[in-house]
């Protein structure tokens, strides 16, 4: 049975000394640990022990690092969840305009053309339950206006309540013959409906950790995308292998690759840049970068921006 009692905070500073973190008076931890928890700076300073069962750190780890390593962490989700509102909304709008057109404007309802009847009732049901909490005018005047209607308000009213991971879970739902799939992969520059899918559930993922504030630095991310053997429009000239999808990495290259497309002139690259040399401490190998070829992967014509 699980027996430790909480400690106080003077009690967390000592532990930790006493574990061989290097802390001094100006890095003021009393301070941080009373607004960042125990545990969740516990995965900053994770790999600067030396003993992963005593906790022991290593003779060099101090706690100035693993503050920067979490502010590093922090101002990297912002910067990637303004990518990804990019991405949704681009994602969004394509499939309204698209299925609207091919179908009818209650698309998202038609069992006929999803693959899993099971999965699209799950995703109805949360949307069903985004619209009726929602506060948008438009919302409540439709319901007002047409309150004898059993359905769902229209494409473009229902499914700007609904989050990237909906959307993506739509998307790949799709029946591969429906035609706007295709459309929509190609004008994102992944050719067809076999690629975009698992791009699509990678950043959602991604989108899910930056919302809760959860740590993207040194963590195995599990979404695999496919990669094209040919992509349209410019691409990485290192591809890392399948076993480093795990690494950030090839997923911030799938956000840039879309991003080029929703937001040819965008700065993200430079943004990246900018914040790796901010924080000079951070390995980048927990990317899925190697020290060696930092500059290199960042600096191909891939990456010019």
């Amino acid at each position: 049975m699980y027996e430790k009692k909480p400690f106080t905070i003077d009690d967390q500073v000592q532990q930790l000394k006493d574990r061989g973190l290097f802390i001094s008076e100006s890095d003021n931890i009393q301070h941080y640990l009373s607004h960042i928890s125990y545990y969740r700076l516990a995965g900053y300073w994770w790999p600067m022990q030396e003993d992963k069962i005593a906790h022991k750190f290593k003779s060099n780890a101090k706690f100035s690092d693993v503050l920067a390593l979490y502010n590093f962490d922090r101002e990297l989700r912002i910067l990637l969840f303004d990518v990804i509102e990019k991405l949704e909304i681009s994602l969004r709008t394509k499939l309204i305009y698209h299925l609207s057109h091919e179908f009818d404007p209650w698309w998202f309802q038609n069992f006929n053309i999803f693959q899993n009847a099971s999965d699209l009732v799950k995703t109805l049901a949360v949307l069903e339950g985004e619209i009726d909490r929602s506060k948008d005018i438009f919302i409540k005047e439709h319901k007002k206006k047409h309150k004898d209607d059993g359905r769902f308000p229209p494409s473009w009213k229902s499914l700007e309540q609904t989050s990237f991971g909906a959307l993506s879970k739509l998307y790949g739902n799709l029946k591969n013959d429906v035609v706007s799939k295709d459309i929509i992969a190609k004008e994102f520059g992944t050719v067809n409906h076999t690629y975009l899918p698992s791009w699509l559930q990678s950043i959602a993922q991604i989108r899910n950790y930056c919302a809760h504030h959860s740590r993207l630095w040194n963590r195995n991310l599990p979404g695999s995308p496919k990669l094209l053997s040919n992509p349209p429009h410019s691409w990485i000239q290192n591809v890392p292998k399948p076993h480093e999808f795990q690494f950030l990495y090839i997923h911030l290259c799938c956000m840039k690759y879309l991003l080029n497309v929703v937001q040819p002139e965008n700065s993200f690259t430079l943004q990246l840049r900018m914040l790796l040399d901010k924080y000079p401490n951070v390995d980048p190998n927990a990317l899925g970068l190697k020290e060696k070829g930092k500059k290199k992967l960042f600096g191909n014509s891939y990456f010019k921006r």
